[in-house]
C-alpha cells in the first residue's frame, strides 16, 4: 500500500448513491470518500438539498440518461441531487468571491450528500431572509422559471401571462416572478394545488379540472407551459397575434416522450413557428444573484410541500416521480 494513501486516509461523508436504474430502490445512503477541493472548486457543508424532475429521470433513464451526457461531455456521477444550500467548507486558490464559513445557495452536482463540490459561479450568498431549506428549493426550478419569462417569454408590464402547471416547482416560482416583472398573471392548476397557488398572488386562478383555458376565449402575451400536455393548435389559440409559447415542461411518462415532445418543439420553432420558443435553462451566477435580489424584497419566497432527512432521499425522489407533489420537496442534510 503507498505510504502517503495510508497516512492520509481520504475523509468520508454520507451520500446517497444510484447503483443500477429503474426505480427509487437503486438510491442507496453510503458512506463515501469525501470530494477533493481543486483549484477553481468550492466544497460545501450541505444543509438541505431540493429533488428536481432530473433527478427522477436519472433514476429511471439508466443508459439513455447516461448516454445524453456522454453527447454532452458530462461524466455520470452516482450521487444524486444538484440544487444546494449550505455552508463553505474550504475554497481552491483560484477562488475570490467565496470563503469559508459563508451561507450559500446554488447548484452542485452530487448534493444529496454532507459535501458536495461546486463552480464558484454556481453559488451566490443566501438572502437571510429564507432558510437553508427554502433556499436549496431555489436553483433549477427558479433559474428555469425566470429564463422562460424574461428571456424567452420577453415578459413586459402589463402583459398578460397564463402559466400552465403553476402548482409545481417552477411554476410556484413562475407565478411569483411574473408578478415581479409586471405581468397580469393567470394560473392554471389542479384542485388539490388551487389553495397553494392562491396563496402566492396570481390575478387569476384556473382550476384545470373545471375549466379548459383553452376555450374560455381570453388571448394572452406568453403562456408558459409546464405541463405540455396540450396539442401545439390548442395552446397557440390562446396566443395573441404576436404572443409566444414557452415550452419548459414535459408530459408525465418515460424519458424517450418527454425527449420526443422537446426536439418536436424545437424542430417546428426552427421551421418556422416563431410563437413557439423552447427552453432549456441554464444556471448562471448573474441568475441566481436576481432570485437572491427578488427574495431579498419579498418577491419571491419558495414554497415547499415536504420535507425528508438525507436517509429518506430515496422516498422524496420516489414521491416527485408520483406526480402527485406540489411545489418543492427538500432533502435537509445537516
Amino acid at each position: 500500500m503507498d505510504a502517503t494513501v495510508a497516512a492520509h486516509p481520504r475523509e468520508k461523508m454520507k451520500a446517497i448513491v444510484q447503483d443500477g436504474s429503474g426505480s427509487a430502490d437503486v438510491l442507496q445512503l453510503r458512506e463515501i470518500d469525501r470530494p477533493v477541493v481543486t483549484d477553481d472548486r468550492v466544497l460545501v457543508r450541505v444543509r438541505a438539498a431540493s429533488v428536481n424532475a432530473l433527478d427522477w429521470h436519472t433514476v429511471h433513464g439508466g443508459r439513455l440518461i447516461r448516454m445524453i451526457g456522454a453527447l454532452m461531455r458530462q461524466p455520470f456521477n452516482p450521487v444524486r441531487g444538484v440544487d444546494v444550500a449550505g455552508h463553505v467548507e474550504a475554497v481552491g486558490k483560484n477562488v475570490t468571491r467565496l470563503r469559508p464559513g459563508d451561507e450559500v445557495f446554488g447548484v452542485a452536482r452530487g448534493s444529496f450528500a454532507e459535501y458536495a463540490l461546486a463552480s464558484e459561479n454556481g453559488l451566490v450568498p443566501k438572502p437571510r431572509e429564507l432558510t437553508f431549506a427554502q433556499a436549496a428549493a431555489v436553483g433549477v426550478a427558479g433559474v428555469t422559471a425566470l429564463q422562460g419569462l424574461r428571456d424567452r417569454g420577453q415578459v413586459k408590464p402589463g402583459q398578460r401571462v397564463l402559466i400552465y402547471g403553476a402548482g409545481g416547482g417552477v411554476g410556484t416560482f413562475a407565478v411569483q416572478i411574473a408578478k415581479a416583472l409586471g405581468a397580469h398573471v393567470t394560473a392554471v392548476t389542479s384542485t388539490k394545488n388551487l389553495e397553494i397557488v392562491r396563496s402566492i398572488g396570481p390575478d387569476e386562478v384556473i382550476d384545470y379540472a373545471q375549466e379548459d383555458f383553452t376555450r374560455r376565449g381570453q388571448r394572452y402575451d406568453v403562456l408558459f407551459d409546464l405541463a405540455a400536455n396540450r396539442s401545439f393548435a390548442d395552446c397557440r389559440r390562446v396566443l395573441t397575434p404576436t404572443g409566444r409559447h414557452v415550452l419548459a415542461g414535459a408530459a408525465k411518462g418515460s424519458m424517450f416522450a418527454t425527449l420526443s415532445h422537446a426536439l418536436i418543439g424545437i424542430a417546428r420553432s426552427r421551421l418556422g413557428s416563431r410563437w413557439l420558443v423552447p427552453l432549456l435553462a441554464k444556471v448562471s451566477r448573474e441568475d441566481l444573484i436576481v432570485l437572491k435580489e427578488l427574495a431579498e424584497a419579498g418577491k419571491l419566497c419558495p414554497v415547499i410541500d415536504r420535507q425528508y432527512p438525507l436517509t429518506e432521499a430515496r422516498e422524496a425522489v420516489r414521491y416527485v416521480g408520483t406526480g402527485q407533489a406540489r411545489a418543492k420537496v427538500v432533502i435537509n442534510v445537516g
